[in-house]
Parts: structure tokens; C-alpha cells; sequence
């Protein structure tokens, strides 16, 4: 047995040190209620911008769903404005990432769809005036 092993007990054969100490203590652990996860959700997913359009995917309207389970976990169907959009890959991974980024967000799935297709119908008012549409 090395010098500091046998500095912190270990080894030794004392009943006393040996017995676990024992807590008996409820822990409260606090849960947010599934829809209250909803805005700080959708605040990060405004942080996601199409690298090829100066607005967030939110307001873009690129995402159609985020359903939220009493757990956390986060389902969200989301698409793109093409499907030959060049970062298709990676956009579902950006938003995953953006979403499990939200305390209290447990496990996370992006679903990437193609019903109803992408139009300029999907986007809030205030994207359309950023890209000078209203």
C-alpha cells in the first residue's frame, strides 16, 4: 500500500470507518411544467439562422412543431425552404442542439418533413419585413 493510501485509511480494518453513513432525506427535484419550457424553447431556437437567409428558422416558419411530454423530452417537425437545401443535414442537428441547450429539456428529436411544403405563407410578420416582403 502506497504512503497516501494508507494517510486516508484505506485498508484499514476499523468497524467504525468501514459502516456507510446513512442519510435517510427526501430530495425535492423541481420539474417545469411541459408548456413552460415552451418560450425559453423557442427563444433558442431564434438563435438558429438558414446560413443562406438573414432570419431565424423560427420566424422563417421552419419549424411547424415542437411537442413537449411531461418528462421534457422535446419532439420537434420541423422542414427547409427546399428540399435541396444545402444545409439539410445540418440544420436538424442545430436545432437539436439549440433545444437540449434549454435547462429543464430532457431527451430531444427533430423530425425534418416535407407536408405541408415551405412558403413565404409560414413566415411572421417581422421576417417578412427583414427581407423587405411587406
Amino acid at each position: 500500500m502506497n504512503r497516501l493510501a494508507r494517510f486516508a485509511g484505506f485498508g484499514s480494518h476499523d468497524e467504525a470507518l468501514e459502516a456507510p453513513a446513512v442519510v435517510d432525506r427526501d430530495v425535492a427535484v423541481e420539474q417545469m411544467a411541459a408548456e413552460e419550457l415552451r418560450e425559453p424553447i423557442i427563444a433558442a431556437l431564434r438563435n438558429v439562422h438558414d446560413p443562406e437567409i438573414p432570419v431565424n428558422i423560427y420566424d422563417l416558419g421552419l419549424i411547424y412543431t415542437i411537442d413537449i411530454a411531461s418528462n421534457g423530452d422535446v419532439a420537434v417537425e420541423m422542414t427547409l425552404t427546399a428540399p435541396a437545401c444545402p444545409v439539410a443535414g445540418m440544420m436538424p442537428i442545430m436545432v437539436r442542439d439549440a433545444v437540449a441547450s434549454v435547462e429543464g429539456v430532457g431527451a430531444v428529436r427533430v423530425d425534418l418533413v416535407w407536408t405541408p411544403p415551405w412558403s413565404q405563407e409560414h413566415m411572421s410578420d417581422e421576417a417578412r419585413l427583414q427581407l423587405g416582403l411587406m
